[in-house]
Parts: structure tokens; sequence; C-alpha cells
């Protein structure tokens, strides 16, 4: 009996810290959505209400038809795709290349991918707008995708390395026997084996893209052309905020991402690992 009360009570806490974890994650979002269905007047009352108020909807309808929101989301994800497909283009042959091949530099090279890694993004904002202003990228959203894509590939490569290094040279080596040229290799053969890699890498791009503010909010002056992050912001005003409407298009803002993430931790979890243990 002695020796089952400490095992209870471990597990008792921690079924404890994981409701409270769980509860400080999910409740924020839970009360951005009581937020959204709640008049802004009552938003301030000093006992406010706990349950969404689902008779009470025309702040998600104002955001959807009487703001810019459907465009700012649009922006979001061809953004958030155009970044994708870059990181992964580059990452992989980047990856590729420091896995198979032995060249010159190949160690200074690695160093520096790290060293990109210290460098905050408000620490760049000057050079990378002088960059961009002389590059004609102001005002496009073709510029975001790059900058996105220039954090996304240093960490990208290494994942990639990671997970190409556990692949067996010799598989490669029977196709090229076969006749195949070297990037059919790396399409067909090598990228199948890594799929969960690739998969944890075009995740975490889509994430960096969709939640970026400061190049965004750098980079493009054109109402039309902001990305959700920024755009929603611009509903703080001077003298009056409409409140529920601003959380009304943030929780629209935030459930794609939400779900998203629900969907492919299983495939971020599976990719991070894949590389892990060497066979």
């Amino acid at each position: 009996m002695r020796s089952a009360l400490p095992v209870r009570a471990r597990r008792l806490w921690r079924m404890t810290a994981v409701i409270v974890l769980v509860g400080a994650t999910v409740f924020p979002i839970y009360w951005m959505a009581v937020s959204a269905t709640t008049d802004t007047s009552r938003l301030f009352q000093p006992v406010p209400d706990l349950l969404p108020n689902l008779a009470h909807l025309s702040a998600l309808r104002t955001a959807l038809t009487e703001t810019q929101l459907p465009r700012w989301l649009f922006n979001s994800a061809l953004i958030a795709i155009g970044t994708t497909v870059l990181s992964v283009s580059v990452a992989w042959f980047a990856a590729y290349a420091l896995s198979r091949y032995r060249f010159r530099g190949r160690g200074v090279f690695g160093l520096v991918l790290f060293i990109t890694q210290f460098l905050p993004e408000v620490f760049l904002l000057v050079p990378l707008y002088g960059i961009f202003l002389a590059a004609g990228l102001l005002n496009r959203l073709e510029g975001l995708m790059v900058i996105n894509a220039a954090f996304v590939v240093p960490v990208a490569t290494w994942l990639l390395k990671s997970a190409i290094d556990t692949v067996p040279r010799e598989i490669e080596e029977a196709a090229r026997v076969d006749g195949a040229p070297r990037l059919a290799i790396q399409i067909s053969v090598v990228a199948p084996l890594v799929l969960p890699s690739l998969a944890a890498v075009a995740v975490i791009a889509i994430f960096q893209a969709w939640d970026e503010f400061v190049f965004a909010l750098t980079f493009l002056s054109r109402a039309d052309l902001r990305p959700a992050s920024v755009g929603i912001a611009t509903f703080v005003g001077e003298l009056t905020t409409p409140m529920d409407v601003m959380l009304s298009a943030s929780l629209i803002y935030v459930l794609p991402t939400l779900l998203f993430a629900i969907f492919a931790q299983r495939y971020v979890v599976s990719g991070l690992v894949s590389g892990s243990v060497k066979e």
C-alpha cells in the first residue's frame, strides 16, 4: 500500500500538470470566441460573460463582409504557399549537397547557416529595406516569400540533411547503375524516404509565413496587399477600436492554423525525430 501511494501521487501531479497546460493553451482561444460573440458594450462589464453568445454573430459577419479580411487571408495563404515551395526547394538541394558531397568550405557553409539564426529580425530591417528598395520588391508579395524563406532555409537544411544521412547510399548507387540521372534519383528515390522530414519543413515554413508580422508591416504599405497578421492590427484606432470585430477577425485568422496544427502535429514530430537515429 505504501509503494502504491507515491505512484498514485505522481500520476495525480502529472494529470494536474497536463490539465493546467491544456487549459492555459485552450483558454485564450476560448476567450477570443466568447469576446467575438459579445457586444463591445459588454466586454468591459465588471462581471464578463463566460459563455459564447451565438445570437450575436454580427461581428463575424462584419469582419467577413465589411472589411478586407478575406483579401488579407488570401494574401497570407499566398505568401505561405510561396514561402513553403521556395523553402523546401532551396533547403532540399542545400541539404543534399551537405549530406552527399565533400567540398571545400563545407564546414564553413554549415556554420554560416547556424549563425543566421542568431540575428533578430528587427536588427535586419534597415539593410533589408535598402535591398528591397533597390530590387523593386517593396509592396510585392514575392519579397515576403523570399525573406520568410531566408529564415526557414537554415533550419530546414539541417533537418533535411539529418534525414538524408539516414538513407543508405547503396540505394542511390543502384538507381545510378540503372541509368537514372542524379536529379531524378533525388526526387523519386531519396525524397519519398524522407517524406516526414519534408512535411515537417513544410509545416515550419507555413507557420513562419502565416504568423510573420514585422517584415510585412515594413515592406508592404498598400492595404490590399497586407496579410491578415498586419491587416487585423489596423483595426486598432486612435479614438475607437471595434473590439468585437477585431476579435472576430482574429478568431477567423487563428482557426485555420489551429486546425492545421492539429492535423500536422504527427508529421512534424515524426519528421523532427526521423533523422535523430541513424540505422
